[in-house]
């Protein structure tokens, strides 16, 4: 079982001023992840925020326009930091409000630190340019970028004492980080073309004729490339169902937070099925309406109770 922090711990007021930094960083670039996180209870969402600006900072660097030895240096550099937060280092004075946040965020709940070094090493991945032939190969970048977030905010979240099969909690988070990048990754096919980024495995395109790539607006020339997308959909709704097995462990809050990102995801997913072209005219997004009320199915329990009797079902 993870352990599941139940009180508040204390804060100074420059550790509340650091997450206040990290909230606000949050709300601005993140407006999904910001949806989802609204659910939870305040300690909570302070750690998810000092993770997602510590994990900001870290694709930021990996986005960026800088020359590689560059991005690779401050890579690097993040990488020395998670170091000394992870050695008790950084003073509640620091000047980073991130390490700060992170730090206390940290100590309060057991969060597997050691999880942003893959976060690291992922984005490394992205400036070598690397380019992954089968699914197997996309997985492990997917794993380091994605999973590894849910293997961290598992560790917020905690699962709920004597919850069955909590010992496979870590795997499920992780699946479902999968679930969320395969998504990602659909959603932004276009726009990592322009940047000259091929995400999606060289077997898979060739198999649907789409090797040449999404340079322009319309698929490449006698390509099935609503094939390439349905097929990718299906294997991202795989991970969905195996990730959302995580639902029932978690407590409601948690549970309702993490339905509720995964839900606009997999709203996301059936936008770009019904209309698989739409991903190459620019970003497939949800209206807010919508997130709102992805939000409240997830504070209801419905999506939770529904894997829950999905589970039994397959159990007997």
């Amino acid at each position: 079982m993870i352990r599941t922090v139940e009180s508040e711990p204390h804060a100074s007021a420059p550790v509340l001023a650091a997450y206040s930094y990290c909230e606000a960083v949050t709300a601005r670039q993140a407006r999904n992840f910001a949806y989802g996180i609204r659910l939870l209870p305040t300690p909570k969402r302070r750690a998810m925020s000092a993770l997602y600006a510590f994990s900001r900072r870290v694709d930021d660097i990996g986005d960026g326009a800088l020359a590689v030895e560059v991005k690779t240096a401050r890579l690097e550099e993040a990488r020395a930091l998670l170091t000394r937060i992870r050695d008790n280092s950084v003073d509640e004075d620091d000047t980073d409000p991130v390490a700060v946040a992170l730090a206390h965020a940290g100590q309060a709940f057991p969060i597997p630190l050691d999880a942003l070094d893959e976060l690291i090493d992922g984005v490394l991945m992205d400036v070598r340019g690397e380019t992954y032939e089968t699914w197997d190969d996309l997985k492990v970048y997917c794993r380091c970028v994605a999973g590894a977030i849910g293997r961290l905010s598992l560790g917020v979240f905690g699962t709920e004492p004597g919850a069955r099969g909590a010992e496979r909690a870590p795997e499920y988070a992780d699946t479902l980080g999968l679930a969320l990048q395969l998504t990602n990754i659909l959603r932004d096919v276009r726009e990592d073309a322009l940047g000259g980024r091929t995400y999606l495995p060289a077997d898979d395109l060739a198999k649907f004729g789409c090797s040449a790539g999404f340079a322009g607006p319309l698929p490449p020339a006698d390509s099935d490339f609503a094939g390439l997308v349905h097929f990718e959909v299906r294997r991202a709704r795989a991970l969905f169902a195996e990730g959302y097995r995580l639902l029932p462990m978690l407590d409601r809050r948690s549970g309702a937070c993490v339905a509720a990102m995964a839900g606009i995801y997999r709203r996301l997913l059936d936008r770009i099925e019904r209309e698989p072209e739409a991903v190459l005219r620019g970003r497939v997004s949800l209206p807010g309406r919508e997130k709102a009320y992805v939000a409240v199915r997830g504070l209801s329990g419905l999506d939770a109770r529904h894997v829950s009797r999905h589970t039994v079902r397959r159990r007997v």
